[in-house]
């Protein structure tokens, strides 16, 4: 999926959530259009649509543990700020599972029909069931090219001759081939049996037939090297392999079909894990990821050269006995695990952030009910009373006003206030300056509009001379700052804030098009921003520049860094302050009543407009 947010539009309605939640669940094939403000490529690719839903939970708690949310904010590229909120009767055709659905304690809530609409259990049913249950059928070996006996493509092929009756108590092997391509096609070049335990009772090195053309050692691990010496062929594997196997032995892997192709055998019971845990239309997961997923086991990992059979084997055997042993209706909350790592996710905080019961039902009555999985996280009861919530909001907008201030000093005793303002007003737009008398020698409190100001000042002038003075630069020595550095590496970080970066010390004199025309050699410069004051007009003496690629970004740090502009030095960095972050600021302070004098809320709704837009 891909979003253009520009300016004001940056806030998604909820109309346009309806047509994405639409459009994702149904696609062109039911006259559904594609979003106005966005736009989703091969949405038949997709399983379904997951809503997940962060009960009572707004963007205040998304900044107060901001660093623990780490990968989420680097796997969505967008946040947009709410003011609908949601309510908190989540739908009327929703209802809780039963206490023991595997949620280790999350609260999931599924549709009443999610259970019998979900493919597995429309496979298998819903009670727990023997191997055999799971077994393919001659049928489903046909559909999925396995080796058959009599087909016309299998001449030739070996039979393992295990043609005993299976029941549920028959023995569980996993098989895994690793393949090379030679002359002739796909051959086997090493060959993995384990047994139901996980032991290891065949890890053969094998010979090919023909010319290699290429070993694939990325994935099989093979190399040349390897090879040289082998004298074991594929007919010396098909004789061990048919000694090895019982006569009402069951063969478990993953894509087994490709496997048995690839050795030239038949046998005539399989349980294939790729099959066993397909989602509908059949859509696969790959074996890596189902191991994490369900066993929370890493295979197939980077740092070895190829993948292990065996390794493979085991994980295939594993998947096959746990989803035996659970059983399909066990297997529903992983299920829901599944869809969440292979559709669209939206994330809905409540009451301000991204969805409103209203969209959710008019959806569902537009869309079938087994296109939606809806899940459902509260916070305890000691994140909802409202003067918690308070004193955390307290706590985030304290934060952030640390941020913003800093401590200069010390000073001489009469030292020229007026240099010490226009040397920090070099670094950004100040809110507020003033003189800390309590020090045995003057210090100055600067408070800056914005965050890229304040961290500029700390780089640059901290050990600087001031006004006469050899001064030191710190912000407040607080708790609540004892992780700052850490913080303003993430905001740097900020998917939002990739190839941005703020340029402070610009002379008032300088318009628009004076700064268009200066910056224009630099490479890549996409869009420059401007920010203005909303009763004066005039800009800030800062401005934020964004650039098609990140490392043109980087170029230009390094070039506008002690650039002289009209006889003013410019000053640079990375940005810092998503736009997103701005919004939720400038909402809060509306929604609260305090408008004008507060660091943050002054200027704040036009800087939060030129910030969105930059961003996006």
């Amino acid at each position: 999926m891909s979003a253009a947010l520009l300016g004001e539009d940056s806030e998604i309605s909820q109309e346009q959530l309806y047509e994405l939640l639409k459009y994702a669940a149904l696609g062109k094939c039911h006259n559904a259009a594609q979003p106005s403000w966005c736009r989703i490529y091969h949405q038949s690719h997709l399983a379904g649509v997951v809503v997940v839903v962060l009960h009572e939970m707004s963007q205040l708690h998304f900044y107060r543990f901001y660093l623990q949310f780490k990968r989420l904010r680097r796997m969505f590229r967008h946040v947009s700020p709410q003011t609908a909120s949601l309510s908190s009767k989540l739908l009327p055709v929703l209802k809780p599972p039963p206490r023991d659905n595997g949620c280790s304690g999350i609260s999931c809530i599924t549709k009443s029909s999610d259970l019998q609409c979900d493919p597995i259990i429309q496979r298998y049913g819903g009670k727990k069931q023997g191997l055999t249950s799971y077994t393919l059928t001659l049928e489903e070996q046909k559909k999925n090219d396995y080796p058959i006996e009599g087909s016309p493509g299998c001449k030739g092929y070996i039979s393992t001759e295990c043609d005993q009756q299976r029941t549920d108590s028959s023995p569980l092997f996993g098989l895994d081939c690793e393949m090379c391509l030679t002359a002739k096609g796909n051959e086997v070049t090493r060959v993995s049996l384990v047994d139901a335990r996980g032991q290891c009772l065949l890890n053969e090195l094998v010979k090919p037939e023909s010319t290699v053309v290429n070993y694939r050692t990325r994935f099989s691990g093979i190399t040349r090297k390897m090879l040289l010496p082998v004298k074991t062929r594929l007919s010396d594997i098909q004789t061990r392999l048919k000694k090895m196997l019982p006569h009402d032995a069951v063969l478990v892997g993953h894509s087994l079909n490709s496997d048995l192709q690839a050795l030239e055998m038949i046998h005539p019971s399989v349980i294939d894990t790729s099959l066993l845990f397909a989602r509908s239309e059949g859509r696969r997961f790959k074996l890596k990821f189902l191991a994490k997923a369900v066993l929370g086991k890493e295979i197939q990992c980077e740092q070895k050269l190829g993948h292990d059979p065996t390794e493979d084997a085991r994980a295939a055997l594993e998947l096959a006995q746990f989803f035996i042993e659970q059983g399909p209706t066990k297997l529903n909350s992983i299920a829901l695990f599944l869809i969440l790592c292979s559709t669209i996710v939206l994330y809905l905080f409540e009451p301000c952030l991204l969805l409103s019961l209203q969209i959710l039902q008019r959806a569902l009555e537009d869309v079938p009910l087994s296109k939606f999985s809806i899940i459902q996280f509260s916070l305890g009861p000691e994140y909802l009373a409202s003067h918690l919530h308070a004193g955390l909001h307290e706590k985030v907008r304290s934060k952030l006003t640390d941020m913003l201030t800093i401590y200069a000093g010390p000073f001489e005793e009469n030292f020229c206030m007026k240099s010490v303002k226009k040397e920090f007003g070099r670094c950004g737009p100040i809110q507020s300056l003033t003189v800390v008398t309590e020090t045995f020698q003057p210090y100055v409190c600067i408070q800056y509009e914005v965050l890229e100001a304040a961290q500029l000042a700390v780089e640059c002038l901290n050990g600087a001379e001031v006004a006469g003075s050899c001064i030191k630069v710190q912000r407040p020595v607080t708790a609540a700052m004892l992780d700052c550095n850490v913080l303003i590496k993430e905001l740097e970080l900020d998917v939002e804030n990739q190839g941005v970066i703020y340029v402070a010390g610009l002379k008032k004199s300088l318009t628009e098009t004076d700064l268009q025309e200066e910056f224009s050699q630099l490479k890549d410069l996409e869009t420059l921003f401007l920010p203005k004051d909303l009763q004066s007009g005039k800009h800030r003496n800062c401005c934020f520049l964004k650039f098609q690629k990140t490392q043109s970004a980087v170029d230009a740090l390094e070039a506008i860094n002690g650039w002289t502009m009209k006889g003013s030095e410019l000053r640079s960095r990375n940005a810092l302050a998503p736009g997103h972050l701005w919004k939720w600021i400038w909402q809060t302070n509306h929604s609260n009543g305090k408008q004008g004098k507060h660091i943050f809320y002054e200027k704040m709704e036009q800087l939060c407009d030129s910030v969105s837009v930059r961003l996006c």
